[in-house]
């Protein structure tokens, strides 16, 4: 079984204001996308930046044999949302948006009212491949790149950088807790026993405190003293597979020149046992061709193929 998650960067069918402007491009990003899934070979792919549920369709339309979709019913404002693309029928668990209790909202901008839910809903299914039963959840956290009032991408000062640097951070944090609180959920005290994975775009690094707070108990991440000695808080916490990536692939976007991974699989006791293995890009090209460097104007890119991430991948062997 291979575990995946990709970011597939707005995926719109041609003719808004956010997709590519061309139906030429259109078929271009989808021939990009599809090659690179069939190269994967994913029994299960998160998905993220699905903005047209049709879009997805036509995507799986282009991949052999026979694919299922899941997509979560909370969009974002530009209607992008999570999902995913199945070989196994999944079934839906959980699709939220909604700060758990007693979580408050939080300041999302200068002026606006505060922010009570997450900005993309978290959905989690459940697939059964041959005598593995695998609960998923897949995510899309706060984005790093700021957007100011007006729809700039540039501040008019520092002041107004830090503010807005601080509303996202504010944001980002809030999902993570309300992800973990789905994780929780599904985990039930029971790590040693289930076999959960959260996924996703987290729009942050590794050793960032957004994504450390997913992992639950801390003590026992891979390459740690700990990891070797088993405890009771194996049952709840969860691990980033990312050390077990090679370390030249280790990067899943490029912004302003500078690799960071940001995108990625974390998954509990029992079902780190069976990874076998791990890596960005396919298991057929691993990241040979260079990723576009991002920079703060996303709409750079709106006519280009393929995505400015790499899938993230683990290989599971029951």
């Amino acid at each position: 079984m291979l575990l995946g998650t990709w970011n597939l960067e707005n995926l719109y069918r041609p003719g808004g204001p956010f997709g590519p402007r061309t139906e030429v491009a259109y078929k271009a990003k989808l021939t990009a996308l599809a090659s690179v899934i069939t190269e994967l070979a994913p029994t299960l792919l998160g998905v993220q930046e699905v903005g047209d549920p049709e879009a997805l369709e036509d995507l799986a339309g282009m991949l052999d044999g026979d694919w299922h979709i899941a997509l979560s019913e909370y969009p974002d404002d530009r209607g992008i949302r999570v999902g995913f693309l199945s070989r196994p029928a999944p079934r839906t668990i959980t699709d939220t948006n909604t700060f758990p209790a007693p979580l408050r909202p939080v300041q999302g901008d200068d002026d606006g009212e505060p922010v009570y839910r997450t900005g993309r809903g978290f959905l989690a299914v459940e697939i059964v491949s041959g005598a593995m039963t695998l609960t998923v959840v897949v995510c899309h956290l706060k984005s790093k790149l700021l957007t100011y009032p007006g729809g700039r991408f540039q501040p008019r000062n520092e002041g107004e950088r830090a503010r807005y640097g601080a509303y996202a951070l504010y944001r980002r944090a809030a999902e993570a807790t309300t992800l973990r609180t789905v994780a929780d959920g599904l985990l039930d005290g029971k790590g040693r026993e289930r076999n959960v994975a959260v996924l996703g775009d987290l729009n942050d690094e590794v050793t960032a405190a957004t994504t450390q707070i997913l992992q639950g108990p801390p003590g026992s991440e891979i390459g740690t003293p700990g990891f070797e000695r088993p405890d009771r808080g194996d049952a709840a916490r969860l691990w980033n597979i990312a050390p077990l990536i090679p370390e030249e692939q280790r990067f899943s976007r490029v912004h302003s020149g500078r690799p960071e991974l940001i995108d990625h699989i974390m998954v509990s006791r029992l079902l780190l046992d069976q990874v076998t293995g791990a890596g960005t890009g396919t298991p057929v090209h691993v990241q040979e061709t260079p990723l576009p460097s991002v920079d703060e104007d996303p709409g750079k890119r709106r006519d280009a193929a393929g995505s400015d991430h790499a899938p993230v991948w683990a290989r599971i062997e029951p």
